[in-house]
């Protein structure tokens, strides 16, 4: 045994996790856990006791730690979904350490076994939120689904009498077979295949040709929460019903009725208020002079709802 092996075996029994270098390499993460050495079942035992009878954070630790190779096994099966491995890698842990967490080692099933229901759940679900924007699956059957077109799709292709490995679209029979195998409807199978195929959209433009708007962002973004336009909002609305009424009270009486008539008021038939002629008729002068006093009048409340 030379100095370098005694050095790193001393320091693992320190410091398990010293021998885990960052998610940031992937390459050196991955080889580092690969040579953590694997538990015996004797050991392994142990170690869940400790955990279950005395809360023991170590122990939980070296159960941890020698799965991890198990955690990056079952992350290379998720790679063709266009994600990290190093994220998938990530959720897997999240999975590992809950299954450590629950693991009872009284009922005589390995801890390799218990955990990969809960790696694959925890990975499961970080696809499912982020490989496309639109949540492609809710149900039970349509998760199973999710998860298993691409292989079924895949055999049914390389076994098909006559198959060309180019076609990719499935026929009616095999529609039927997969949501009869799957427990779903056909058209179920047929949209999740459409969603499957269908390519990514960047939402921010790729191009510098000013181009913006036919980029999805464009048309996406809801921009009614945006500062200035709330605060455009709040003014719109103080203006429509405090402001108003301040300038109107800076009016006097008659201009204040015209303005009133004219601007404000909707009777019940929605035929508004009264008219220049109605109004002149009443106060015993011509149609022209009441405009102008309305024109006065509002110029007057314009200026009153710029200060405020």
């Amino acid at each position: 045994m030379n100095t370098t092996t005694s050095a790193s075996q001393a320091l693992a029994l320190r410091d398990p996790w010293a021998l885990v270098p960052p998610m940031g390499n992937l390459d050196a993460y991955i080889s580092a856990v690969n040579r953590i050495p694997l538990l015996t079942p004797e050991e392994e035992s142990a170690f869940a006791r400790k955990l279950r009878d005395d809360e023991d954070i170590q122990a939980a630790g070296r159960l941890v730690l020698s799965h991890l190779r198990l955690v990056v096994s079952i992350s290379r099966q998720y790679l063709g979904y266009g994600l990290p491995q190093g994220d998938l890698i990530q959720e897997g842990n999240v999975g590992l350490m809950k299954a450590v967490k629950r693991f009872d080692p009284e009922q005589g099933v390995r801890l390799v076994s218990y955990a990969m229901h809960w790696i694959k759940a925890e990975i499961h679900e970080y696809i499912l939120k982020n490989w496309r924007m639109v949540k492609v699956a809710t149900t039970k059957a349509q998760r199973k689904l999710f998860f298993n077109l691409r292989s079924m799709k895949q055999g049914m292709k390389g076994h098909a009498p006559g198959s060309e490995t180019h076609r990719n679209t499935l026929t009616p029979d095999e529609v039927q077979r997969m949501a009869t195998e799957l427990n779903v409807k056909p058209e179920e199978v047929v949209e999740m295949e459409t969603r499957l195929s269908g390519g990514d959209v960047a939402l921010e433009p790729q191009t510098d040709d000013g181009e913006e708007s036919y980029a999805p962002i464009a048309y996406l973004a809801d921009d009614s929460q945006e500062p200035t336009r709330v605060l455009e909002a709040r003014s719109r609305d103080a203006q429509s019903s405090d402001g108003i009424m301040l300038a109107l009270n800076t009016l006097d009486e008659r201009s204040r009725r015209i303005v009133e008539e004219r601007w404000l008021k909707v009777n019940d038939d929605s035929s508004g208020g009264m008219t220049l002629h109605e109004l002149a008729a009443e106060y015993g002068v011509s149609a022209e002079r009441i405009r102008q006093i309305e024109v006065a009048a509002l110029k007057k409340m314009r200026k009153t709802l710029e200060v405020a």
